[in-house]
């Protein structure tokens, strides 16, 4: 094995051997205050997504521990900082949810089974190159999905932060309704703490951004509930708390490998699969615009893939890329994952030391927290561009909203087909312009017809895109149109230098059309064909149907071929006489008019 082989085997299976050298004593300074401030942002946030699973608060730290450093040594962004996030903790909740009480030992168990297979699942496919895949996964779908999963959790905090009675799970429809029915028994002390820990969440963020607002929204709405608690008694204000949390480390877990939790959780698995690798590779995309890194799609699928195949027996449920995360970690001067290695450990540190403290920490001032969270979540600024500019992306987004709404799992999906099947339609219809040849220019080059003087019997077509099965039909009829609306006509010519590729329904269609033209009187010409697209159609016996002749490379004199295939008597007696031919074979003495 040569060393360059050597190399790449081993910076692939070891992707932390490639940044090694960057470790210095200025980049672990730097690295590990980029670790304390994202053991302090993820500390809040943990706690909130772990409720938003369905899952017990320190679940959501477990996530964001021993999966957060695999993720920064197999993967191959510096920046990328990976554990639970939003958007996965609604996936989790809304998919396991029917089939297990949240929070329950079954429940809790069935997701450390999504999460082992959700990690293998990435892990085929970054290592089998296909990370291609969440390309098809359109921004818009993106947009509109998170928008929804943002108004989902709202719901699922109504009731925590008004105090009423709701069902667990309940149908976003459902909410609405019991907090209409239930709005006289709104618990006035429970939403003074939610509204308090909203406001001071809002306030620390505009006014002490380097503070993290989480945690001063926190202590606001714990401090208030207690001195509530204190004056009127909690018999009187029913403000309930989270509890404490275990304090340790986590604790070794073992999915269900059961045929029946397995067959249960595998739709959902692919779900959370391509939500996650798309929130990963996205953000770790777009924190690269800046880093200026290159960034190795199918090397994170394999660290996104081996931090939940471990993940899964440490105690931690479905982790991801966290865009916000993943930002502080890098305005706060990280310059190697070795920072993400090291909020990892301090959050540990964090979690013996304030793990009772939560037993203050309301379910209302919660509440408020994840409504910052929910507002955060929707991206008002893009929403209403794509509106503005694009009607079949916005019905895009619409559709992808609204699904989540009523099925998180299918809303996504939804939203993908139809981005594709949108996209499909698009070309589908490959563009086709009449076209003439410039003047002064000979006939090389073309300019769109217009109101340009125009051959009676040979049109002249640029075809822009591809001529596979599902353009056929559009590109058939086009030929078709031309010799109905005008039947001397029976000859075309196709600038085909915008053909980007054919497959062999198009390739059968064109030597069908040469068949037709030809019985006609006419032909099918082609000028400046890609080599590729030639070689396709000599290699599919195509050239026969529509003669080798008939292929004109660039620069050639097309002209007087097909000139000489034209009927002589429309020529005597045509008036328009675009080509030079046609003043040449004119009656000696006749004066070309155009």
């Amino acid at each position: 094995m040569t060393e360059p082989t050597r190399k790449y085997w081993l910076y692939h299976l070891f992707p932390f051997m490639q940044w090694k050298h960057m470790v210095d004593k200025t980049s672990t300074r730097a690295d590990l205050v980029a670790g304390i401030t994202g053991a302090l942002i993820v500390l809040p946030q943990g706690v909130a997504f772990a409720t938003i699973a369905g899952m017990p608060p320190e679940y959501g730290l477990y996530a964001a521990m021993i999966p957060a450093i695999i993720a920064a040594l197999f993967g191959s962004s510096w920046h990328l900082v990976s554990g639970p996030t939003t958007a996965i903790s609604i996936a989790v909740f809304a998919a396991m949810s029917p089939l297990a009480d949240p929070g329950s030992p079954e429940f809790i168990s069935m997701v450390l089974t999504l999460t082992f297979l959700t990690g293998l699942f990435q892990l085929i496919l970054g290592v089998a190159r296909m990370g291609v895949l969440v390309n098809f996964i359109s921004h818009t779908v993106v947009i509109g999905f998170t928008a929804g999963a943002a108004l989902l959790i709202a719901a699922s905090q109504v009731k925590n932060f008004f105090g009423i009675a709701i069902e667990r799970g309940a149908p976003f429809h459902v909410v609405f309704e019991r907090f209409v029915e239930q709005f006289g028994n709104i618990n006035p002390w429970v939403t003074l703490v939610g509204a308090v820990t909203l406001a001071s969440g809002i306030l620390a963020k505009r006014y002490i951004p380097k503070l993290p607002y989480m945690i001063v929204a926190m202590v606001v709405g714990s401090v208030v509930a207690w001195l509530v608690n204190l004056q009127i008694g909690l018999d009187t204000t029913q403000i309930k708390t989270v509890g404490a949390l275990p304090a340790h480390l986590p604790p070794l877990s073992l999915p269900d490998f059961s045929y029946e939790t397995i067959h249960k959780v595998l739709f959902p698995a692919l779900i959370v699969t391509m939500l996650a690798l798309t929130e990963a590779v996205s953000i770790s995309r777009a924190i690269a615009v800046k880093s200026e890194q290159r960034i190795d799609g199918n090397q994170e699928f394999i660290g996104q893939g081996l931090s939940n195949l471990v993940g899964s027996f440490f105690s931690s449920y479905a982790s991801c890329g966290s865009f916000n995360r993943s930002g502080v970690n890098y305005a706060a001067g990280a310059k190697t994952p070795l920072a993400t290695v090291y909020a990892s450990i301090f959050l540990m540190l964090v979690l013996l030391l304030v793990a009772p403290l939560a037993s203050y920490l309301p379910t209302a001032a919660m509440a408020g927290i994840l409504f910052l969270v929910a507002w955060g979540l929707i991206d008002f600024h893009h929403i209403s561009s794509i509106s503005k500019t694009s009607r079949s992306e916005t019905v895009v987004l619409w559709v992808t909203l609204l699904g989540t709404l009523v099925d998180l799992e299918k809303g996504i999906f939804f939203g993908i087909l139809l981005s594709l099947a949108i996209y499909l339609l698009r070309v589908s219809r490959p563009n086709m312009v009449q076209v003439v040849p410039a003047k002064d220019e000979g006939a090389y080059h073309f300019v769109e017809a217009g109101d340009h003087p125009q051959c009676p019997q040979l049109s002249m077509v640029r075809l822009n895109g591809a001529i596979f099965f599902g353009a056929v039909d559009h590109v058939q009829n086009s030929l078709m149109k031309i010799d109905e609306i005008e039947p001397q006509k029976k000859s075309v010519l196709v600038v085909a230098r915008g053909i980007s590729f054919i497959d062999v329904a198009g390739a059968e269609m064109l030597a069908q059309e040469a068949r037709r033209r030809r019985k006609m009187g006419g032909g099918l010409y082609f000028y400046r064909c890609k080599e590729d697209i030639y070689q396709f159609l000599r290699k599919s016996n195509k050239l026969d149907d529509i003669g080798e002749a008939n292929f004109f490379p660039t620069m050639a004199n097309w002209v007087k071929p097909v000139y000489d295939e034209l009927d002589t008597e429309i020529c005597r007696n045509c008036t328009v006489r675009i080509f030079s031919e046609c003043h040449v074979n004119l009656p000696s003495g006749e004066p070309r008019t155009n």
